[in-house]
């Protein structure tokens, strides 16, 4: 691939010819860039992959005891794009998600470890917990509905139950 600069392209003696009109420039600029043949992308290999899940993992492990929450959560991410099939850094994200309140997602992480591995209790055992926190939150607007209806009731002057 042969990279000039536009300032190494004008001191080449190109601008007369190629460099007269803005357009052209962009146009000569493309070309130089893009000349060459393609790189090939090479694919991790399984070992590669999982080396690069467990440095992002680790990563997200001291971040998160450090308290950097949101940027635990973009390493246990990388983590599992890298290898889809870490539950560690599932388990993880799942908690980090917990701890910062974010309960559908936490469950949904839960979930899809359950779907990988329906024997691990951990999985079950969060989405349990991460169930049991979300009913509090649903029952304290029932029960403010609750109240409003009756407040209803009264200012229209019904018996309450």
């Amino acid at each position: 691939m042969a990279v000039i600069s536009i300032s190494a392209a004008r001191s080449r003696s190109l601008t007369p010819n190629i460099f007269r009109s803005p357009g052209r420039l962009l146009q000569a600029r493309c070309i130089l860039l893009n000349s060459g043949p393609e790189p090939r992308k090479r694919r991790m290999t399984p070992d590669q992959s999982r080396q690069t899940a467990e440095e992002h993992y680790y990563a997200a492990l001291d971040l998160y005891a450090e308290g950097h929450h949101q940027e635990a959560i973009r390493q246990y991410e990388a983590a599992i794009a890298a290898d889809p099939s870490f539950l560690d850094a599932m388990h993880g994200l799942a908690r980090v998600y917990q701890d910062t309140e974010q309960f559908d997602q936490a469950i949904e992480v839960a979930k899809r470890i359950a779907e990988l591995d329906p024997d691990d209790v951990l999985a079950h055992t969060s989405l349990s917990i991460l169930y049991q926190r979300m009913v509090p939150e649903a029952e304290a607007e029932a029960n403010k509905a609750r109240i409003l209806g009756w407040k209803q009731q009264l200012k229209q002057g019904k018996q309450l139950p």
